[in-house]
């Protein structure tokens, strides 16, 4: 057991450590020298952790009283985390027209459309971020200078780009106060230009013919795990997202008819999307299928066959083929394909659709998902030769000869 002495002759280390005490309590000290005690048990088979508070103001005796309350709840078959958020949620609710009770509604009411990573995201950047100083706050209250000071608060600790989504988010729940009739107007919109514009990130890639022969030779000698070897050399000829590829289903794709077509659900844009395939890339799924362990993913995990494979999978392939964050990324096969597609003259439209990219107008992304696809059918295996022909050395002369007997380039450059 804990003793008083104990906790204040405790020292901050390096690294966040514990002083246990009894019956899952312990008290954990911070680097920067803070205390807060925490509850571990267990529920329905799961290991949960509650905090009961921050040491000195909450004792040690207290703390205990605290940890023996919460037993009880466990014993009597109640999980006192979910106890708690109910407590939280039903605070908040007091406040029916708090910024946070609004905004949880936004998110609940929404976020069953959208990635699940992408979901928790939001809602992760609103709690830290924005719930602490604006939630208990009525919506109709808060001032655009009230906003911008929590704003600036994230920009000073270097985070532009949050400070950005934050302010995104925090428009989208005034937007929706105001069409459920709980606010008169959008406060973010006084505040544009307040913060810096972000610095466009762009993705390390190969565009010069001679580096990506290179780097698609470095591709068919890699030696790690098989399937991770025909997600690299599928990346290349399908330029999809790299979440797209590594959860892509069986049952999403058609040997027979040469396509793949990924549901909407999983698409950036919520719009389903068909991605012509190859010859070439169906004898890398033929490949595959040959070795297939009766799991539903085209690439499942190392460890478990019942999972995509990790998200950092293509990327750490390629830094075992030496070639660093800053020569070449997962996301940089799509503006290989991009780049080469427009230089030899393709449709811009066709590339643009090809890629999946937004479309301003919503029902348009929605119902005009197969545009074009005559073209980008041609234009697929036409890009698929084009990279054999790379990687062989062989002469780009034929495959050029090929792309100009079946479409005629809207723009060629010089």
């Amino acid at each position: 057991m804990l003793t008083v002495m104990e906790i204040d002759s405790a020292k901050p280390r390096a690294k966040t450590w514990r002083l246990h005490d009894q019956r899952g309590l312990y008290l954990e000290v911070t680097p920067t020298g803070g205390r807060r005690w925490r509850f571990k048990y267990s529920f329905g088979g799961k290991e949960k952790r509650l905090s009961l508070g921050v040491y000195p103001d909450v004792p040690l005796k207290l703390a205990r009283e605290r940890r023996e309350l919460l037993r009880q709840s466990v014993a009597a078959g109640v999980d006192p985390s979910v106890t708690r958020k109910q407590e939280k949620r039903d605070q908040i609710d007091g406040v029916k027209d708090s910024f946070e009770a609004i905004a949880r509604e936004w998110f609940d009411r929404f976020s069953p459309n959208w990635d699940s990573r992408y979901a928790g995201l939001v809602i992760r950047r609103l709690e830290a971020e924005a719930f602490p100083w604006l939630g208990t706050r009525k919506i109709t209250a808060i001032k655009p200078v009230e906003l911008l000071t929590v704003l600036r608060r994230i920009e000073k600790r270097g985070a532009l780009e949050t400070a950005h989504r934050v302010m995104q988010y925090a428009g989208k729940v005034f937007r929706y106060a105001v069409a459920t009739s709980r606010a008169e107007r959008d406060i973010t919109v006084d505040l544009r230009g307040a913060l810096p514009p972000t610095k466009e990130r762009h993705h390390a890639t190969q565009t010069n013919p001679k580096s990506v022969a290179e780097l698609l030779r470095a591709i068919e000698g890699y030696e790690g795990a098989f399937v991770t070897k025909c997600a690299l050399r599928l990346s290349p000829m399908l330029f999809v997202r790299q979440g797209e590829l590594r959860q892509a289903e069986w049952s999403e794709i058609d040997i027979e008819n040469a396509e793949w077509r990924i549901p909407a659900a999983r698409m950036k844009m919520r719009a389903p999307h068909i991605v012509p395939l190859s010859r070439q890339a169906i004898d890398v799924l033929r490949e595959l299928q040959a070795v297939r362990r009766n799991g539903k993913y085209v690439f499942p995990g190392a460890a478990h066959i019942y999972r995509p494979m990790s998200s950092n999978t293509v990327n750490g392939a390629l830094r075992r083929l030496g070639y660093t964050n800053e020569e070449m990324t997962a996301h940089g096969f799509r503006s290989m394909a991009s780049t080469l597609l427009n230089e030899h003259g393709w449709n811009r439209d066709a590339i643009e659709r090809q890629l999946a990219h937004a479309d301003r107008d919503s029902i348009r992304a929605t119902y005009n998902y197969a545009e074009y696809l005559p073209e980008r059918r041609r234009m697929m295996q036409w890009w698929a030769d084009y990279l054999d022909a790379l990687r062989n050395g062989t002469p780009l002369k034929s495959i050029i000869e090929q792309q100009e007997q079946v479409h005629v380039p809207t723009m060629r450059l010089a």
